[in-house]
């Protein structure tokens, strides 16, 4: 999927009854909501810890500061994640 014309302005945030947290019996990361729940990668939850009200281009220079990464390379990433969490309606942008 190709994300690229998501704006780096963007706020993602999770939609509404959207809740990520660990696992207490697999202690790993997840997102829960009312028709279930999806197992994130570790690159998913930490994307999705950082959606706190920063727009897409603060969590990827943080994500490439963080990680010591190109930051062309988090950013595809980062667009190709969040895109296909939107596209499940688990998140929205403001």
């Amino acid at each position: 999927m190709h994300s690229t014309t998501i704006s780096d302005s963007i706020r993602p945030r999770l939609t509404k009854c959207v809740r990520l947290q660990i696992d207490s019996t697999t202690g790993k990361s997840v997102l829960l909501y009312p028709e279930g729940i999806v197992e994130l990668n570790e690159t998913a939850h930490e994307i999705l810890a950082r959606c706190d009200g920063r727009t897409l281009a603060e969590i990827v220079q943080t994500l490439a500061e963080d990680y010591d990464a190109e930051f062309e390379a988090v950013a595809a990433d980062v667009r190709d994640t969040l895109a296909d969490l939107h596209q499940r309606k688990l998140i929205e942008y403001a």
